[in-house]
């Protein structure tokens, strides 16, 4: 192996270790406690060493959402690959973008709360961010009528996902009418 190449190995590995720790310690105690300081001194690494990395705190979190993007899309994939039907794929994709919020808060928060400098809805869009949209367009799709955009059908369905995590999460809606919330939205959804 070339010196060049077990530098960049090396390089890739630091990365991943503040985003894991960046990650793990939103996790337990939020994204306030997340600093380059806080970072630095979980990884045993120089403040220096961190910005050599990222620009700061907010491209960590930027690429904390990528990383995050990339397992909601594995979830809804599964999710979705398991239902039988038109339907029960849209009420799976429903239910594990629902639960991926209510699990992962401080993530949830990073991919689509927070304020990343991250390009969503665009070809520039890292191929993570894609995907999971990519798997939410693809249970919308069959239930879109003729002369329809299914883009736009696909962002509201997501933003109806994302308002009911987001009230929910916040205690502003029930935690006990989540399941029938989701079958409503999905009965609407699904008999257009």
């Amino acid at each position: 192996m070339t010196i060049q190449k077990r530098r960049e190995r090396e390089r890739a590995e630091r990365e991943r270790l503040i985003v894991t720790a960046a990650r793990e310690l939103a996790e337990a105690e939020g994204w306030d406690a997340v600093t380059t300081r806080r970072l630095a001194a979980e990884i045993e690494y120089s403040q220096p060493v961190l910005y050599s990395h990222f620009k700061g705190k907010d491209a960590i979190m930027a690429a904390v959402a990528v990383q995050g993007c990339s397992d909601l899309a594995t979830e809804l994939r599964q999710a979705r690959t398991a239902a039988p039907g038109t339907r029960e794929a849209l009420a799976a994709i429903a239910e594990t973008y629902t639960s991926f919020a209510r699990r992962r808060p401080a993530l949830y928060d990073a991919m689509f709360t927070h304020l990343v400098d991250l390009p969503f809805a665009t070809e520039e869009a890292p191929a993570p961010l894609r995907e999971a949209f990519g798997e939410l367009l693809v249970v919308v799709e069959p239930i879109t009528s003729e002369g329809e955009d299914a883009g736009l059908l696909t962002e509201t369905f997501w933003a109806s996902l994302h308002g009911l995590a987001t009230l929910m999460r916040s205690g502003r809606l029930p935690e006990n009418g989540h399941e029938r919330r989701l079958a409503l939205l999905v009965a609407h959804f699904a008999g257009r």
